[in-house]
């Protein structure tokens, strides 16, 4: 029997979407009207699909992950002023980096398990943490330079016989979507989903559901480290430069149609709700729309998306109990016939 891909509840919405802002790109710029403007959108996009993508895994699982904002801060702020320049010191400023990403999101993940402290208020602090920690260090004023080999990485491309410039941060996304899908796919995997949906059920059937969560918060961290190397190749270094970005990933993630508190949605779903949000952006800009804007079209965003899926649950519930109802001597049908 062959396997053919399905698209996961909820996907298809945000995929139509996503087309329709693609398709109003081309008629809103000349830029677009070439494959280079949409590898140039990709561009852009990639450091917030990479942190879309490690937003969900912890959604999916049933908690939050404020936190990966300011730890993009602090990894910029840090490649910079260890990099110092040199490119001899990009390669393990690099490791270093990731490895930062992983004791923050392992850091999250045990104090939101063995301590039983909510997610949210765990990551919430975690990122006063972090913002404490940089304007500290650097007094609001960033030191230091990136190498031209670290920044390559954000904003240099290389060449394809047809396709031509190819910038390594799509390279890079592409491969972080690929191998995410086949994590889900994996049995690890679908428990994560299972977790948020009923975590006594994983519990139940022998899941280790402290070590999921953890690992959970632990690719967050690493995806948000990596999201930084991009983001500081591309935008430079900044005290400011993840601010806000954890909110932009979780309406990223809404919008994709995962749902808040867990078990349902896809990788596909939140990567193209990241990619959605950046076209929008990109199409209000191109047509004269005010970017203070942005943080008013986003709240909108995440409002609209949430009512949507709590009403769709409604909805799913309403049919469920219309299907299968008690009633005397069995089970009531859809046609009124009891079994």
């Amino acid at each position: 029997m062959k396997w053919r891909p399905r698209l996961a509840d909820g996907t298809a919405p945000v995929l139509i979407v996503l087309v329709v802002l693609l398709v109003a790109l081309a008629f809103a710029g000349p830029t677009f009207s070439e494959p280079a403007g949409y590898l140039a959108l990709l561009k852009r996009a990639a450091p917030l699909v990479i942190l879309a993508v490690g937003q969900y895994f912890v959604i999916v699982s049933g908690g939050f992950d404020l936190s990966v904002g300011s730890l993009v801060t602090a990894a910029v702020v840090i490649a910079a002023r260890l990099s110092d320049g040199a490119d001899a010191n990009t390669g393990w400023v690099i490791a270093l980096l990731l490895g930062f990403g992983l004791l923050v999101g392992l850091v999250n993940g045990l104090i939101t398990t063995r301590l039983l402290v909510p997610s949210f208020i765990v990551t919430l602090g975690m990122l006063l943490v972090l913002d404490g920690a940089v304007f500290l260090w650097t007094d609001g004023a960033p030191r230091g330079a990136l190498a031209p080999s670290f920044r390559m990485f954000g904003r240099g491309s290389f060449e394809l016989p047809v396709v031509g410039p190819v910038p390594w941060s799509v390279l890079i996304l592409l491969v972080v979507v690929v191998a995410a899908l086949w994590f889900m796919r994996s049995g690890i995997g679908r428990t994560l989903v299972a977790l948020g949906d009923n975590e006594n059920a994983v519990r139940l059937a022998g899941g280790a559901v402290h070590r999921l969560r953890v690992l959970a918060f632990v690719l967050s961290g690493l995806l948000a480290a990596l999201a930084a190397i991009l983001l500081a190749g591309f935008a430079g270094v900044s005290a400011q430069v993840g601010q806000g970005l954890e909110f932009r990933a979780i309406t990223a993630v809404v919008l994709g149609g995962v749902v808040l508190g867990g078990g349902r949605g896809s990788v596909v779903a939140a990567a193209a709700g990241a990619l959605s949000l950046e076209a929008l952006f990109t199409l209000l800009n191109l047509i004269g729309v005010s970017g203070a804007l942005e943080s008013a079209v986003q709240g909108v965003i995440l409002i609209a998306a949430v009512a949507a899926a709590a009403h769709g649950k409604q909805l799913r519930r309403t049919h469920e109990q219309e299907v299968v109802r008690p009633g005397r001597g069995g089970v009531a049908r859809a046609d009124g016939v009891h079994q």
